[in-house]
């Protein structure tokens, strides 16, 4: 027997309009919840470089991967190492700075990867490039800071192995020692701490956006109208 022609055709029309409201259904939920886009990174970001140094063992420092990620995924190039690797970095900085491809340097620490970040500013120093912002969790023995990046943190637990930064005479930036104790890290786990992390990301956010911002100068006392004029419109270099 032949089924009848006119209601297979209206099974056909009903079909044919369920996919159709199922499409609606589908556009309106994208509609609804679109895909968050990401934004670009911006230039500041892009030529800021992170240098994350990892302590003893390159084991007990991998909250710093977790840091490195998470300012990857800002668009802000990092490089994850262990401490005795800084002299080498510092080298490859100063070509990538001299270059033009890097304009801001960021150095981060933990234990022993803190204790070497002011022989690695001092050897920037030496070879011409500066150091924007430099970040030190607990670092261990006696540190003591001869040249200054613009900035210097040093967080610490007071009554554990880390100590507070020393500033040298004649030394030259801001110092801020940090005393964590009592919040309930300890030195194997304050770099994984979620507190100290979202810090330093925001140090560093902070710092590029520094970057952005032309230098004001300050004029020597009586110095001359004209060359306060001239260094008040001279380009700055981050």
């Amino acid at each position: 027997m032949r089924p009848n022609g006119r209601h297979t055709a209206g099974a056909s029309q009903l079909s044919a309009i369920r996919v159709w409201a199922i499409c609606l259904l589908l556009l309106s939920a994208v509609a609804i919840n679109p895909t968050p886009a990401r934004a670009a990174p911006s230039q500041a970001a892009a030529t800021t470089h992170v240098y994350l140094l990892r302590g003893v063992l390159n084991i007990f420092s991998l909250g710093l991967d977790t840091i490195g990620s998470r300012l990857q995924a800002q668009g802000i190039p990092v490089t994850v190492a262990n401490f005795v690797s800084w002299s080498s970095l510092a080298d490859e900085a100063a070509a990538n700075y001299r270059a033009g491809r890097l304009k801001t340097i960021v150095l981060v620490g933990h234990s022993s990867g803190a204790t070497a970040l002011p022989d690695m500013i001092a050897k920037l120093k030496q070879l011409g490039v500066p150091v924007k912002l430099a970040i030190g969790l607990d670092s261990v023995f006696k540190t003591k800071l001869t040249t200054g990046a613009e900035r210097y943190i040093n967080i610490y637990i007071g009554d554990g192995p880390g100590e507070p930064v020393r500033a040298a005479d004649g030394f030259r930036g801001k110092l801020d020692n940090v005393d964590v104790r009592g919040t309930g890290v300890g030195h194997i786990s304050i770099d994984k701490n979620e507190a100290i992390q979202r810090r330093v990301i925001a140090e560093i956010d902070a710092a590029i956006m520094r970057s952005r911002a032309p230098a004001t100068p300050v004029a020597e006392p009586g110095a001359p109208r004209q060359a306060r004029s001239a260094a008040a419109t001279a380009p700055a270099r981050n």
